[in-house]
């Protein structure tokens, strides 16, 4: 409420919500993400995010869309038109480094419950999938493209939460790039002199 006594309008509610979620994200993990505690941050009612998000996992569902679409960007940045293994594994790279500069997001897209239903959500996991098929389509025409893919992604999402969880040393970022490309090398072997 204002001082005045009127209740406090908001001139985007979804967006202050989301914004204060991932602020929050980044300060305290998930374990800290609450409705309520969004409410406190971008400074409106305790019931001003149900406006917008049912429960914890619509919110946090809408996070991850976010996340799903960074990421897509992230990984086009890396390479904007890959055609071969390195091309590849440079992408690679991209989704753990990704992963090692935003834990608390890449957890919260890949490890927290989220709303089934939600259309959001589902739009951007599919097309992440999709520019994850295209990839490996363009580099690999010969080949189905579906399995190839799903193995692709699996071997990297992989990579990417042992290096989270510590099992690989990345003391510094080239460690965790090679750790990466060895990987992928080691499928689809490099069409350059140099590993």
């Amino acid at each position: 409420m204002s001082p005045a006594g009127t209740p406090y309008h908001h001139g985007d509610l979804r967006a202050a919500c989301l914004r204060a979620a991932r602020e929050l994200l980044e300060e305290d993990g998930s374990a800290g993400l609450s409705l309520r505690a969004v409410a406190r941050r971008a400074g409106v009612s305790p019931t001003a995010p149900y406006r917008h998000f049912a429960d914890r996992d619509a919110l946090i569902s809408a996070v991850a869309a976010q996340g799903y679409r960074e990421l897509t960007e992230h990984l086009a940045a890396a390479h904007p038109a890959p055609r071969t293994p390195d091309d590849l594994a440079d992408i690679a790279i991209a989704y753990v480094r990704f992963a090692l500069e935003r834990p608390a997001m890449f957890k919260i897209m890949f490890a927290e419950p989220c709303d089934p239903t939600s259309q959001e959500r589902a739009a951007a996991i599919t097309a992440i999938s999709g520019y994850l098929h295209d990839i490996v389509r363009r580099t690999f025409p010969a080949r189905q493209p579906e399995p190839l893919a799903n193995a692709l992604w699996a071997l990297v999402h992989g990579l990417a939460f042992l290096h989270l969880d510590g099992k690989f040393d990345i003391s510094t970022p080239q460690q965790a790039a090679d750790h990466v490309r060895s990987a992928i090398h080691a499928l689809f072997p490099s069409t350059s002199t140099t590993a």
